[in-house]
């Protein structure tokens, strides 16, 4: 099943999730710690208050701060992801937002993957995946995995979301080092 299939089929957590996956796997671009939205993960579990993901999200907003001066397209697409996430995870915004991360992580992964990439990001979203750049593709299967494992176990695959998530955001951190280091 693609990735856009699997959107259009998600829950309202699996949804919210993978909106926040793609979000925390872009963290370094934000110079947040590894740690920042681990409230927000928290919230998605069985025994939590949907009312309280506003509350959460906003002190992440707060500590994650201003753009920074000179900030790239990457920094400022993962800016917009935070920047758009909806006050209500049970709103119906949530899967506007899943969507959009889902595109604006898969275009910060191709913006920083070394190699190019001559198909449309929606392409790669639809299932053609031949000649994909190698951090574009990790980052696809990325989004795939979460949204099956969320489909498959619901709040109880929370957690193998998360593992995923992290080892994305280990990733990009990587890449985001480097490449600091690059201009230098």
């Amino acid at each position: 099943m693609s990735l856009v299939e699997l959107i259009a089929q998600a829950d309202e957590r699996g949804l919210a999730a993978s909106g926040l996956a793609c979000l925390d796997r872009c963290i370094p671009l934000l110079g947040g710690d590894d740690e920042i939205l681990r409230p927000l993960w928290g919230n998605l579990t069985e025994d939590s208050d949907a009312a309280d993901w506003g509350e959460l999200l906003e002190q992440a907003r707060g500590k994650l701060g201003s753009p920074s001066e000179g900030g790239d397209e990457a920094e400022l697409l993962a800016r917009r992801m935070l920047a758009a996430a909806p006050d209500d995870r049970r709103a119906a915004e949530v899967r506007m937002w899943a969507d959009a991360c889902s595109v604006a992580s898969l275009q910060i992964h191709r913006l920083l993957d070394a190699a190019t990439d001559e198909h449309p990001v929606d392409a790669r979203r639809e299932g053609r995946t031949e000649g994909m750049p190698p951090l574009v593709a990790a980052e696809l299967r990325r989004q795939i995995t979460v949204l099956e494992v969320l489909a498959g176990h619901g709040a109880s695959g929370l957690r193998r979301a998360l593992e995923e998530s992290t080892e994305g955001r280990r990733v990009l951190r990587a890449v985001v080092s480097r490449r600091a280091r690059g201009r230098r």
